[in-house]
């Protein structure tokens, strides 16, 4: 949850950047809302029910898509197949799901620009209409490399921009509650998810993949009209009677584009040591992280030639269900983690992610492959949930937004790459043994280089406070950005 806003007249650019980092930090997957500016109070439900409905719809389709491309990924290459055996063809298909999944992740920064000018409302409804051109162009088409674009391109960006506003809008409507809305939402996505690969095992079967993407945006079709639930409660920064507003359009074109592009585009956050370290940890770790949601299907096909081959929906079912349980049990177990130490929390899902990737080839029988899969799940679970609060304890509040933008974004090339690479491995060497074992090193990889980040931010804050002296000012600012979480009292009244 974004931190509490001073009452000062000209804070409304300050509550932007709040709204920012919440769109944001929902797109890591932890949820949050932003709590309004000083003196509005949430009605706390009524019509805000109505708008968590609607958020979970678009957070459950949007991510049970993206999830169960294992299934879809079986479909399309059973299609290309039909056209003639390619060598290559593992390492094409993958680029379809892993550039939409990517694309999410890149968009990022992007749209929380987009929702702080043009509102949740706008900004959503033309994410889905975005998205549901492209999941119904691709069934209008054979060509894997038409569906780079259409499935990739359009609808993975579709997503972005539709996905972000569904969750910083609710907090125009909780703040007591906020949780609570937060922790429906997250459980009907991981519903959705879990849902979505059976659907798909049977419409795949009987109806064809054309039909198939066909039914798959009337999802999105239903999101724009849901989308338009998603009225804000209080006056954005586009309204024209906004002092903030006049006094931009007082200066000249140029002083307005520089402002905004300093505003939005600023790299304070990367003169911190453990952020840098810390970006680079996660980006390296994503590199393996989609691979089992894509290949795991096809894995199963090819491992176990009886009866559990047609049975490789169910592992898609089991790491969407312990993703839901992992998101669940990660958010007070956080809270009850002092300070930073809670990314040892993110070092151990890590780890535990790799080993279970590495695991995958070594089981010999289907039930073996589930328990991993249980795993795998609830490492997922855990590390995408504590991602935003560990961005503010280590940049504080005011630049959260900028520090978990680009997070997201310097995630998409690494989480984009993986898939393709693995189905390459499986296009050289004949099987997915290889291509496991390289998913489940830059997950341990990163979760070792996230293990000296604690360290390092413990140094730095201790050579602050030496270098303050009696100064209680600096001492102060250095407590805001390390030691309390965003919405104590001491960050408020030091704000």
């Amino acid at each position: 949850m974004a931190p509490q806003r001073p009452a000062e007249q000209g804070a409304l650019e300050e509550e932007d950047e709040a709204e920012g980092a919440v769109g944001a930090a929902a797109a890591a997957g932890g949820g949050g809302g932003l709590a309004g500016p000083a003196g509005f109070t949430p009605p706390e439900g009524g019509f805000g029910w109505l708008v968590v409905l609607a958020a979970t719809w678009c957070n459950g389709s949007i991510f049970g898509i993206h999830n169960s491309f294992g299934m879809l990924y079986v479909l399309l290459q059973d299609e290309a197949d039909g056209a003639g055996k390619d060598p290559t063809l593992e390492f094409k298909t993958a680029w379809v799901g892993s550039l939409g999944m990517g694309m999410i992740f890149f968009c990022s920064p992007i749209v929380s620009i987009f929702t702080d000018r043009i509102g949740c409302r706008t900004t959503a409804a033309s994410g889905a209409a975005i998205a549901f051109i492209g999941l119904f162009s691709s069934s209008f088409t054979k060509s894997l490399e038409v569906r780079y674009f259409t499935y990739g391109v359009l609808f993975g960006c579709g997503s972005s921009f539709a996905f972000q506003p569904s969750l910083v809008i609710l907090g125009h409507y909780f703040k007591r509650r906020l949780g609570l809305a937060n922790g429906v939402v997250t459980a009907g996505s991981c519903l959705f998810s879990m849902g979505l690969p059976f659907l798909l095992k049977i419409i795949g079967q009987s109806i064809g993949l054309a039909h198939t993407f066909q039914v798959l945006s009337a999802f999105m079709l239903v999101q724009i009209f849901l989308s338009l639930t998603f009225r804000p409660m209080f006056p954005s920064t586009s309204d024209p009677h906004d002092v903030e507003q006049v006094k931009l359009d007082s200066r000249s074109w140029r002083q307005q584009c520089t402002s905004q592009m300093r505003k939005y585009f600023s790299m304070k956050v990367f003169r911190k040591k453990s952020y840098r370290i810390w970006t680079f940890g996660i980006a390296t770790a994503v590199l393996g992280y989609f691979v089992p949601y894509m290949h795991l299907v096809k894995y199963v096909k090819e491992e176990f030639k009886e009866k559990e081959s047609d049975q490789g929906w169910i592992v898609l079912v089991c790491i969407g269900a312990m993703s839901g349980v992992g998101r669940l049990i990660s958010g007070p177990i956080g809270d009850l983690i002092h300070g930073l130490n809670k990314i040892y929390l993110q070092v151990a899902s890590f780890i535990l992610l790799g080993l279970m990737c590495m695991m995958i080839p070594q089981c010999r029988e289907f039930w073996g492959v589930i328990v991993v899969c249980l795993f795998l799940g609830l490492c997922d679970g855990l590390f995408i949930t504590i991602m935003a609060p560990i961005a503010f304890e280590l940049v504080g509040p005011l630049q959260a937004s900028q520090a978990i933008g680009y997070l997201l974004g310097l995630m998409a090339i690494p989480m984009t790459a993986g898939p393709p690479i693995a189905g390459l491995l499986h296009d050289c060497f004949g099987n997915y043994h290889l291509a496991f074992y390289f998913a489940g090193v830059p997950p341990i990889v990163g979760g070792l280089v996230l293990a000296v980040v604690p360290v390092i931010h413990q140094r730095k804050l201790r050579k602050q406070q030496l270098d303050s002296g009696k100064d209680k000012m600096l001492v102060s600012e250095t407590v805001m950005n390390g030691e309390l979480l965003p919405g104590s009292p001491a960050v408020e009244a030091h704000i």
